[in-house]
């Protein structure tokens, strides 16, 4: 766990007048529009290349005002969000066996082997996301074959897709957490493979969220340049968040 108590950039006096005003997080409030602070913010763990595998790289776009120049500067830097894994609970063997093989959960392939009573319970919860399960079934059985993480991107975006129907009730009595594992699981494999792909925003904030639930679960030291990353990605993929009331001009109507 040292690879997380990187040297912060700035003084704590810095990080004091960084609170004083602008965004918040979680209740407190960060700065955004000060320049010289921002500029000196970088989010840059000390971790080596296999540590890096277990963290998903967001770009964040930092837009500047030049004042002698009269102009805007744009810079991107990158918010690293580790991927928290999912705790299974004692009679969830898919999961736990699939953790400790580091495997992908194939749950098509898997319902070939439930009995009468689970497969009825696997059918009820999946009739209608069939197509999209036993796609990523074929895709993940060609990467096991071919080794080629290009096959990854299809299912990691389907598994974006089946996240929103989770947890349906097979999960909840059969194959666990197995959505967050596969996720995991994928964005690793497509690190190791240095794939280029970006995931739904929605995604990012869960992932954030579950970063943070495990960074309080262990009771890890703060990271304050992780913080005003984070809020940075909100600021930019959610604009409207916190607006104080709408109005009829903020919805297309007929």
């Amino acid at each position: 766990m040292d690879s997380f108590k990187h040297k912060p950039l700035l003084k704590r006096s810095e990080l004091k007048q960084i609170k004083k005003s602008g965004l918040r997080v979680r209740g407190k409030k960060i700065v955004t529009d000060d320049v010289v602070k921002l500029k000196s913010l970088k989010y840059s763990p000390d971790l080596s290349e296999e540590e890096a595998i277990h963290y998903y790289k967001e770009p964040i776009l930092i837009e500047y005002y030049i004042p002698k120049e009269s102009r805007f500067a744009l810079e991107i830097k990158f918010l690293y969000i580790f991927l928290a894994p999912p705790q299974p609970r004692e009679e969830e063997t898919f999961l736990k066996d699939a953790i400790r093989s580091d495997s992908f959960i194939d749950v098509f392939a898997h319902s070939q082997s439930l009995d009468e009573e689970q497969r009825a319970i696997f059918d009820r919860s999946y009739q209608n996301l069939m197509s999209i399960i036993q796609r990523i079934s074929e895709h993940i059985t060609q990467y096991m074959v071919t080794e080629n993480a290009e096959f990854l991107k299809t299912p990691i975006f389907l598994t974006e897709t089946l996240m929103q129907f989770e947890p349906t009730i097979a999960a909840l009595e059969i194959f666990g957490n197995y959505i967050v594992h596969n996720l995991n699981w994928l964005i690793k494999r497509l690190n190791q493979g240095k794939m280029e792909f970006s995931l739904e925003d929605r995604t990012i904030s869960y992932l954030i969220k579950r970063r943070d639930e495990y960074w309080d679960e262990k009771q890890l030291e703060e990271d304050e340049d992780f913080e005003i990353f984070s809020e940075l990605f909100y600021q930019q993929a959610y604009p409207h968040r916190g607006a104080a009331e709408l109005t009829s001009q903020d919805f297309l109507l007929d």
